[in-house]
C-alpha cells in the first residue's frame, strides 16, 4: 500500500512540475512519410528483445519492414534441446520455452 501512495506522490510531483501550455505542439500528419534510408529499432519485451527493421524510399508505404520476434528466436534452439528426448518430452520442452506461436507465423 505504501508503495501505492509513493506512485501517487510522484504523479502528484509530474503534474505539478509540468510546464504549462500545449502538450503536442503541433499535429502530426494524417499520412507518414519517412525519410529515405533504413532504420533499425529494438526493445525489451516480456519474452525477450524485439525488433524492427524498415527500409524507406519516402512514401508512405515502406519498402521492406521485418521484424525479429523473441519467439521465433527462441525455436532456433529447439533441433538442439531435442536431441536424444523421448517424443512424449517434446510438448514439455517446447512448453518451457514460453513460446507465442502468433510471433512464428511466417
Amino acid at each position: 500500500v505504501e508503495e501505492m501512495r509513493q506512485s501517487a506522490r510522484i504523479v502528484e510531483q509530474c503534474f505539478r512540475d509540468m510546464p504549462e501550455g500545449e502538450v503536442m505542439s503541433k499535429r502530426l500528419p494524417k499520412i507518414f512519410k519517412p525519410p529515405v534510408g533504413e532504420a533499425y529499432s529494438r526493445t525489451e519485451s516480456p519474452r525477450g528483445e524485439l525488433s524492427f527493421f524498415m527500409v524507406s524510399d519516402g512514401t508512405p508505404n515502406p519498402v521492406r519492414v521485418h521484424v525479429r520476434a523473441p519467439s521465433f528466436v527462441h525455436l532456433s534452439i529447439l533441433p538442439e534441446l531435442l536431441k536424444g528426448v523421448k517424443v512424449a518430452d517434446v510438448i514439455a520442452i517446447l512448453g518451457s520455452l514460453d513460446t507465442v506461436l502468433g510471433e512464428v507465423d511466417r
